[in-house]
């Protein structure tokens, strides 16, 4: 039997072991990620947590709609063991009828069905040696990497605070949560979630990159760079350093897509493969459903 359990009244121990267990976890997923990142967030729970799909809401003028927090990508069902496609849809008519709106992403190990849109991931295995990965590399990312490496540039630990100064001086055409990305990385490196690494030439910084550590993922949250750092490629050299660092291992480096032409052939020129995970925008259950 599915329940719809609201945030205080969860299990957090079981609630967490199931993210923790289950065939498809996910970082984003755990409580204390969704406790940051998401305004609200309740959960419908299969048993006695032996599968749970989180979900993060939103009210305004008194009306609920679930939508995907910033930096969380993949959420959906996770379970513990396989579950069939019919259980995943009695996981979606579960959803209360007092959410008119849903926007949600959910994670590459659910299905898609009908009415779900695909998007684009890109993961890269890291589990041969590096030479054979960089094999992988497109003849320009080599180019790139070697060019970084010629330009004397060096890889040590930066703050996030750092990175958003870059972000706000170079990115000033995008917006983003600043107090949530500090929040979260605090939490990130205090309780050592993760990491962030930065460029350095002749000691200035010139970028970096906020990366999530968890359950053999290894993911590209948050990055910023200056211009200088495009011209040396520093993007290319910070990339390929955590690729040698985490060589012959069962971690996957996760890129966190895009859908958007450029980034995402940037990340497949590292011999990345696509990952697709699935979206659904509804506003109205009963329709989507025929109920």
């Amino acid at each position: 039997m599915i329940q719809y359990v609201q945030r205080r009244d969860i299990d957090v121990e079981k609630y967490d072991a199931c993210i923790e267990n289950s065939i498809q976890s996910r970082i984003y997923a755990f409580s204390w990620y969704l406790d940051i990142v998401a305004d609200n967030w309740d959960v419908l729970v299969l048993g006695d947590y032996k599968a749970v799909m989180p979900l993060p809401w939103k009210q305004k003028y008194f009306i609920k709609y679930i939508t995907q927090p910033f930096f969380c990508q993949q959420l959906g069902v996770f379970s513990i063991e396989n579950i069939t496609e019919d259980l995943f849809s009695d996981f979606l008519r579960a959803l209360p009828k007092t959410f008119v709106k849903i926007n949600l992403q959910f994670n590459s190990d659910n299905y898609l069905i009908e009415k779900m849109s695909c998007r684009i991931n890109y993961t890269l295995g890291l589990n041969h040696n590096y030479d054979t990965i960089f094999k992988s590399f497109s003849k320009r990312r080599k180019r790139s990497v070697k060019a970084g490496e010629k330009n004397n540039l060096l890889i040590e630990s930066s703050s996030i605070s750092d990175l958003i100064k870059v972000k706000k001086e170079f990115y000033k055409h995008i917006s983003f949560p600043e107090n949530l990305i500090k929040k979260l990385a605090d939490y990130i490196i205090n309780n050592d979630k993760g990491f962030i690494l930065g460029v350095f030439k002749d000691g200035i910084l010139l970028g970096g990159s906020l990366f999530l550590k968890s359950n053999n993922r290894i993911i590209y949250l948050f990055s910023a760079y200056n211009n200088e750092a495009r011209k040396l490629n520093a993007s290319s050299f910070l990339i390929n350093n955590v690729i040698k660092e985490y060589q012959n291992s069962n971690f996957t480096l996760d890129f966190e897509g895009s859908n958007l032409p450029d980034i995402g052939s940037f990340f497949k020129s590292f011999g990345a493969e696509n990952e697709r995970y699935y979206y659904l925008n509804s506003n109205a259950l009963n329709t989507f459903f025929n109920i």
